[in-house]
């Protein structure tokens, strides 16, 4: 006599869980990944100024300017030129372009891409990190 063997497998409840489940965290690379790529121009805009700095003939004023056209010719929209802070001490010239992102994903819940990594000195291209250089507020 043949005895029934049981099928088994995934059922639609659990196909459906993991599609929801697949399709949120597709949802949330599709939306963060505009913020992240502009970041990476960012990145690329503030290096591009930092290897350009001429301290003896350029002015912090000349620098914003400069991280302005390059922001509007790039068209970068989450972080604006005046957030950029520039500031000398100790005789040199760093430039903190440091920022974050607050995306809604749903209702009241917001996914945050935290770059705190645009922090360097004028003339060397590698960030600095862990480091607080910048000026003390009185």
């Amino acid at each position: 006599m043949k005895s029934h063997s049981r099928q088994t497998g995934m059922s639609i409840p659990g196909m459906l869980a993991i599609a929801i489940m697949v399709g949120f965290f597709v949802m949330c690379i599709i939306r963060m990944a505009p913020p992240y790529f502009e970041y990476l121009s960012v990145r690329d805009i503030i290096e591009q100024v930092v290897m350009e700095h001429d301290p003896e003939t350029q002015s912090i004023g000349q620098i914003r300017r400069r991280i302005d056209n390059l922001f509007n010719t790039n068209q970068i929209y989450e972080l604006h030129h005046k957030d950029v802070e520039v500031f000398r001490k100790d005789g040199k010239t760093f430039i903190d372009a440091s920022y974050e992102v607050r995306i809604p994903v749903m209702g009241r819940i917001d996914a945050v891409l935290k770059f705190d990594d645009l922090m360097y000195v004028a003339g060397n291209p590698t960030p600095l990190t862990g480091l607080s250089a910048k000026p003390k507020k009185k």
